[in-house]
């Protein structure tokens, strides 16, 4: 008999039992702000107001509400978990995913019969269906527009089926069989499928696939030009597991889904339509962003009906994150790593050892590079591997170099290296009028209205934290005897 193929159910049997990594609770929680309000101080981390911490992903057993179902919040909210899940090492982790888009693993359609994720089955057609009363989709905050999906993978494909996608969008649960989501402009390959559908004005088949294997969400979040137009990032995740993942027709729209999801929602993008995301609220606000503040409310983001909603027998389990926890940066910043070391890579090759995309940028505002030198004609290559940052990655807004002898992964040795190794008067590069992520409310016009003309540009930073290649003997570390042994005194 063959071993089970990877999913959500398989990766939790593998942490339960390691310390610090899984807690479960019978406790009744509100799904509305209570959920994330205990989680943010037991393991959201990332840039979630203080007090918080990183700490083990939670199970909630009895949700108000909603009985038989769970929710699951945090699973990728430490990068230790995450390297543990994908059985690796959690500083090599961009590596990894790097060499895993190059190698994809096509995934592979599976029957209704072999697709746990369609053993219960709602339409929307039937009298009595809400999805609003069948998926326990949490609020983070008593501010948000309303319940949001904010772990689900929509997956989608051109008009001509000759290319498909997988991309992670904030979805807000509007009315009964109606989703409002929000596709951030000229970032996704999903908009880029809608466009096409909106041309002949047909609606746009979707699925949006909830619990699943930590390898999926992570390889979704992908971009160009690491992933062009009609890379299905699925590939990503067969890569990272060595197995094809297992997809399923829909029941009720033309659109594959995930076969060993725990839930998968059925939808149409409607063409050409939008709708105000706060419509039920009026709150002006949509939820906590990556950037650590309440998203504004959209007022016009795409308009979704469900058609239909299909979940596992046992139990399922509903996925979910708090928008500005550490989770958010695990699944957008070690991607970003990748994308940042293939560019360097085929650029100067050698000369990037290794990248971080820290907490404190969310993942994507900011980058840690680690330098390597070899002569005095190396000099200045650490500012274009920064240079290449930015191309790599739009997004991206500030560069801390340093090199090889800092530990990236350790923040007081980065702050050590600016304090030691750095002078403001020659080490700081700014690059004025560029693009970056629209949800840093400091890129808003009348934050600068000599140099921000519309929302999303900003002025972007290197700190240039590595020491000339000719004074190198001025900057080397005290060294202290290496003790093979240092263990023992510890018993």
């Amino acid at each position: 008999m063959s071993e089970q193929p990877y999913d959500l159910r398989k990766v939790l049997a593998e942490i339960k039992d390691l310390p610090g990594q899984y807690h479960e609770t019978d406790v009744e929680i509100d799904p509305n702000a209570d959920l994330a309000g205990v989680y943010r101080y037991i393991g959201a981390g990332g840039t979630v107001m203080r007090p918080t911490t990183e700490g083990p992903t939670m199970m909630f057993n009895n949700v108000k509400g909603f009985p038989g179902s769970r929710v699951l919040i945090g699973l990728q909210a430490s990068r230790q978990r995450v390297a543990t899940i994908l059985h690796h090492d959690y500083k090599t982790l961009g590596q990894m995913l790097n060499e895993a888009v190059t190698k994809p693993v096509a995934p592979v359609e599976v029957t209704r019969e072999q697709a746990p994720a369609q053993e219960v089955v709602h339409l929307a057609s039937d009298a009595d269906f809400d999805i609003r009363k069948l998926l326990a989709a949490p609020t983070n905050t008593e501010d948000d527009a309303g319940p949001y999906i904010t772990m689900g993978v929509v997956y989608g494909h051109s008009v001509d089926h000759q290319q498909s996608d997988v991309t992670i969008h904030r979805m807000v649960l509007e009315d009964k069989d109606t989703i409002g989501m929000y596709i951030m402009p000229g970032g996704r390959h999903i908009g880029a499928f809608l466009k096409e559908y909106e041309a002949i004005n047909e609606p746009m088949p979707i699925t949006i696939n909830i619990g699943l294997d930590p390898a999926i969400t992570i390889g979704a979040t992908f971009e160009p030009p690491t992933t062009p137009l009609g890379y299905n990032e699925l590939q990503i995740a067969g890569a990272l597991r060595n197995e094809a993942v297992q997809v399923v027709p829909g029941v009720a729209v033309d659109a594959l889904g995930i076969a060993r999801a725990e839930w998968i929602i059925e939808a149409e993008i409607l063409p050409n339509q939008s709708m105000q995301e706060d419509i039920n609220t009026n709150s002006g606000y949509a939820m906590p962003e990556f950037p650590g503040y309440n998203g504004s409310a959209n007022p016009a983001v795409n308009v979704i009906k469900v058609k239909a909603v299909t979940h596992r027998q046992d139990n399922p389990i509903v996925q979910t994150t708090i928008g500005p926890s550490e989770e958010h940066v695990s699944m957008a910043g070690i991607p970003t790593e990748a994308s940042i070391l293939s560019l360097v890579d085929r650029a100067i090759p050698g000369k990037v050892l290794n990248v971080y995309n820290a907490p404190a940028g969310g993942g994507k505002l900011m980058t840690i590079m680690q330098i390597h030198k070899d002569n005095e004609a190396d000099e200045g290559i650490q500012r274009q591997a920064a240079l290449l940052a930015f191309s790599a990655f739009k997004e991206l807004k500030t560069v801390i170099l340093v090199d090889e002898d800092v530990d990236i992964f350790d923040w007081n040795d980065v702050m050590w290296t600016i304090n030691t190794r750095f002078q403001a008067d020659r080490d700081i590069m700014v690059l004025e009028g560029l693009r970056n992520h629209p949800l840093d409310p400091s890129e808003l016009p009348e934050y600068d209205p000599a140099r921000i003309r519309v929302r999303g540009m900003s002025s972007k930073l290197v700190l240039d934290g590595t020491f000339p290649y000719d004074m190198q003997k001025s900057f080397k570390r005290a060294q202290f005897k290496e003790i093979a042994d240092w263990q023992k005194y510890l018993d």
